[in-house]
């Protein structure tokens, strides 16, 4: 992954609107959130391969991060806090946020395709 580009980002969007594609939506402060201070709340959220059309997306700079946003006939998915990005060799459009220590905290990826485990690619 690199750093955003946010004009190639925002081309990926475009190119993914007004289709039938399949997201992936994670967020998470993760389990090692306890492991610093017992008394943090752990939180998260997972959405794997939810089928969406989209009217329109945009991607837009928050100060140091980005927010991506889909527009959906009756409502919205978006991503906050996203830094990096990659389209990868499937076309699909990969983008992830990380803390100071470089762990995920945010992820938002986008395929034509639905997406598979790694181990199931390879079987």
């Amino acid at each position: 992954m690199e750093a955003i580009d946010q004009s190639a980002v925002q081309e990926k969007i475009n190119h993914f609107a007004n289709k039938d594609v399949y997201i992936h939506l994670e967020t998470t402060n993760g389990a090692y959130a306890s492991h610093f201070d017992e008394t943090a709340y752990n939180v998260g959220a997972f959405i794997r391969n939810a089928k969406v059309n989209y009217q329109h997306g945009k991607i837009v700079s928050t100060g140091g991060s980005y927010r991506v946003g889909l527009k959906l006939d009756i409502g919205w998915v978006y991503a906050e806090g996203v830094s990096d990005f990659e389209i990868d060799e499937k076309d699909r459009l990969l983008l992830a946020g990380h803390d100071r220590e470089g762990r995920l905290m945010v992820a938002l990826e986008i395929s034509e395709e639905p997406f598979t485990h790694e181990a199931e690619e390879h079987e």
